[in-house]
């Protein structure tokens, strides 16, 4: 997937001394194929935490009000009221500047994150790579809701993963697709999004470098996921942060169905799953076993693809990417 915004080209590696992702992550995703290991993982509210092949994972169970840590046979909670309201994200602010000034200076920032990317050579001190995975109520990005969202930091360690159901305020239409009820997103405790966001963007935080940025990566991302935390961040006053790039791994689907080197029956996330003999726990369509599935179909799929860690960052998008698209076929109309 090419995108028009960006200008500087990224590190280019002779392809005979390729260092695919998944040499770069190495230890993180091959620990990931076997066993969870001591991977820890934060959730706000939901049914259960689905594993990878075998293993036991320590849990940090965390709730609106109090963060519950559990290990070692106890248990111990606090108040995290205090830390919730301290990170309320501000509204957007008005300001006055041109519109055409507004998107070359956005243009300008989004040149410069990658040109910073690209001239740095330890691209780990600078990117965190996080799979993720949203359910929703529905199709509609401007109508229907999140219901359950589900991270994993591919460098690993301690609460690696973060999982939640999310509390829409509406009836869960469509719960045969995914199995979650309108009764299970209205039991107290589930947060509404706009309870979640500060708790999100905290946890977020906490997993990227110093000074860095974050590489979001999901199937079918720019015309599904990331539509819809738009749509709601939008509705809860605030926006997606601007050293936050996203990744779809559909477009890299289809180039390895183009290529003919692999025996793909579609570009689906189960097909691909299917393909790498990838084994997860769990049904599909829950937001933590597609991220599951997707953090080991990752790797394989780079490497198939002979693609780096700054070829990947090299496909990404922003949200304003997707703004701007609509806004052109909106025109063209």
């Amino acid at each position: 997937m090419k995108t028009g915004s960006m200008i500087f080209s990224l590190l280019h590696v002779p392809r005979c001394r390729i260092h695919c992702l998944a040499n770069y992550w190495g230890e993180t995703f091959h620990s990931l194929g076997k066993t969870c290991g001591n991977n820890s993982s934060i959730r706000l509210f939901g049914s259960r935490i689905y594993g990878l092949q075998g293993g036991h994972r320590k849990k940090w169970t965390q709730r609106p009000i109090t963060t519950n840590t559990e290990g070692n046979g106890s248990t111990k909670s606090r108040s995290t009221k205090h830390e919730i309201l301290s990170e309320t994200i501000l509204a957007n602010a008005t300001v006055n500047v041109n519109k055409t000034q507004l998107d070359q200076f956005q243009e300008i920032q989004y040149c410069d994150i990658q040109q910073e990317i690209a001239q740095n050579k330890d691209l780990s001190s600078l990117v965190t790579v996080i799979v993720f995975d949203t359910e929703t109520t529905g199709l509609s990005r401007e109508n229907d809701r999140i219901i359950e969202i589900a991270l994993r930091d591919l460098q690993g360690g301690e609460n690696s993963t973060f999982q939640t159901l999310v509390n829409p305020q509406r009836r869960v239409p469509n719960s045969h697709i995914h199995g979650i009820t309108t009764q299970m997103v209205n039991k107290p405790g589930v947060p509404r999004m706009e309870d979640l966001v500060p708790i999100l963007f905290r946890y977020v935080q906490s997993r990227q470098k110093p000074g860095g940025y974050v590489l979001w990566v999901a199937h079918n991302a720019r015309c599904f996921d990331v539509p819809f935390i738009m749509h709601e961040l939008r509705r809860c006053s605030t926006q997606i942060p601007p050293n936050w790039l996203f990744v779809d791994t559909l477009p890299l689907a289809r180039e390895l169905m183009k290529s003919g080197g692999a025996e793909l029956s579609s570009t689906s996330l189960p097909a691909l799953r299917e393909l790498y003999r990838i084994k997860v726990d769990g049904s599909a369509h829950r937001a933590m076993v597609d991220v599951n599935t997707l953090s080991l179909v990752l790797p394989k799929l780079t490497f198939d693809l002979k693609l780096t860690l700054s070829g990947l960052v090299k496909k990404s998008f922003r949200d304003t990417d997707i703004i701007n698209s609509k806004k052109k076929k909106k025109n063209s109309d």
